[in-house]
This record gives structure tokens, sequence and C-alpha cells, in this order.
């Protein structure tokens, strides 16, 4: 880590992006699911509300007058960035990674000619601020470089992977899990080990991974329960107990969010939205985004995301 007591070059105000880099990935849980979480014990210690990944973002940057009410973990894993906080800059390599506490302004970037490519999470928790403890009161950034360690990757994919399979309680609760065992492998990297992860047998999990393999398709609660090789009515009662949610109704979230990451990564067109993910009426599928998210597709489009 080095800090500068002036900024680095900075990025002309035309060029700067908050997202849109090619092969990124982004979910933003809906608010009235991290509000639901926030209120659970033991899965709220620790929050998950935004999380992804920007390979080689350049003109990368994002400027927070008023700071957040998550906090910030960037961790860099090739090329270069910087960030301010409370009136210094600080440069930022390959292996750097840095948290920004809840409620400070800052701003951060990449370098204009070695962009970097980051793996971003954005959390809170009645916990969050314990976490710092060891190291200093969480009123500053913490920032050092770390070991490249492949299976602390692994673990994001799994919190990736766990929320982009829909927002049960257990999907939700295993990724703010998954985030302790991410957290951990910054904050106390010499002791972090990897626990081999096996591929599941659980034949909700399997049907779940099959739907999100065919969410551009239409399919009905019979396709489902035939893929499983279970009865209609059996099939529903062991989803329901595993999840909390019906089989269409978690495909509906399933397909929902989908839809969202076209709406925050790509132009396409809300009729082609709803086409890749099997709706071919776009006002129904308007009606059951605005139903699911609160907002109508173009209203999430033009809101402030990260």
């Amino acid at each position: 880590m080095k800090k500068l007591d002036t900024p680095p070059s900075d990025i002309s105000p035309e060029l700067r992006k908050r997202e849109g880099f090619t092969g990124q990935k982004m979910i933003v849980l809906p608010k009235r699911v991290s509000t639901h979480i926030s209120k659970t014990p033991f899965i709220n210690a620790l929050l998950i509300t935004d999380i992804g990944y920007y390979p080689k973002a350049r003109f990368h940057y994002r400027e927070r007058t008023m700071g957040i009410d998550q906090h910030i973990l960037v961790y860099c894993v090739e090329g270069k960035g910087w960030y301010e906080f409370n009136g210094q800059h600080f440069e930022v390599s390959p292996d750097d990674f840095f948290i920004l506490p809840a409620g400070h302004p800052h701003s951060y970037g990449a370098d204009t000619n070695d962009p970097w490519t980051i793996y971003w999470v954005h959390f809170s928790g009645i916990m969050a601020k314990a976490l710092n403890s060891k190291l200093l009161p969480f009123t500053q950034p913490i920032h050092y470089p770390v070991n490249h360690i492949d299976e602390r990757l692994l673990v994001f994919h799994e919190m990736y992977s766990a929320l982009e399979r829909g927002y049960s309680f257990e999907n939700i609760g295993y990724a703010n899990s998954c985030l302790w065992q991410f957290l951990g492998s910054f904050l106390y990297p010499d002791a972090y080990k990897h626990n081999k992860l096996e591929e599941t047998h659980d034949p909700v999990e399997k049907s779940i991974i099959w739907m999100q393999r065919h969410l551009h398709e239409s399919i009905t609660l019979e396709d489902l329960a035939k893929e499983a090789k279970y009865s209609v009515s059996y099939y529903s009662m062991l989803f329901q107990k595993k999840t909390g949610y019906s089989p269409i109704d978690y495909l509906i979230h399933l397909k929902m969010q989908k839809a969202c990451q076209f709406l925050d990564l790509t132009d396409l067109k809300i009729k082609e939205i709803a086409n890749n993910i099997g709706y071919y009426d776009p006002y129904y599928f308007s009606r059951i985004f605005h139903k699911i998210m609160g907002v109508y597709p173009m209203e999430y489009r033009r809101k402030e995301k990260g």
C-alpha cells in the first residue's frame, strides 16, 4: 500500500463508468429481501447486499460524498487502482484489498493505463463493525496486500452462485455464512484454509440448477416435477419444505434476477429481455417484474445501483 498526498491523474468526467464492463457480473439484493433478512437472527450478523466482479474495468470510478449504509470490500487481482478516504489517497496494486467503512465519504477508481480487475462485496449486519476491532476503530479503511489464493475466489463464487440460485432462506444463509470465510481470508490470511466443496446430490438443488439452465424457456410445474422424477404433489411438497417457496414462485424469482442482470449489464430492449427469460408477452413480464421488484423494468434500469 502506498499513501499519496495528491490524487492520481483523474479520469475525464465524460469517460467515468460506474459499471458496464465486458464480462462483469453483479447481483443487487432487492430492498425487501435485505430488509427481511436484516431482522432474521443469525444470518443478519453479516449480510451481503451487493456483490460483483469487474474485469479490466477501464474508466471505473465511484464517488459517494455522503458514504453509504454498507461496508465495502474491494479485492484487486489484476491491474491497478486507487481510493480516497478522509482526504488521503491510496494506490491499489494486484492482491491488495481494502475495506471502506459505512457512513464515510469516499471515492475509488481504476488506473487509467492499467485498469484493475476487482471482486467486490457490499455488506452490513450487526457484527460488521466488530470485524475491524483487532486493527483500528471502524472509522478508517483496512488496506494491505494478501497472498493470492485461488480458494478465496472459489468462496466468492460460492457466495455469488448461492444468491444467483434465488433468495431462499437457505441460499441467503449459506451466502452470508460464506461471507465470514471470505472476509476471514483477508483479515486472517495466515490462518486461512480452504475446505473442499463437494457437488450437491440434493434433488431440490439439482432442480434449481436445472431451472437456471432453462430460464429462457416457458416452464410448467409439470415440467419441473418430470425432470426431478417425482409426482407434482410430492415434488411441490419437497421443494416448499426445502426453500420456503413453491417451485413456480422460486422459478419466477430466478427469472426476475436474470432480468435484473440484463437490465443492469446490457442495452437489450424490454421485449428482448422478456424473450430471453421465457416470457413472450412483454406487458405480462413487466407486471410480474413489478410484483417481485416493486418497480417496473425501465424504472429499475434508471435506478442507481451499487
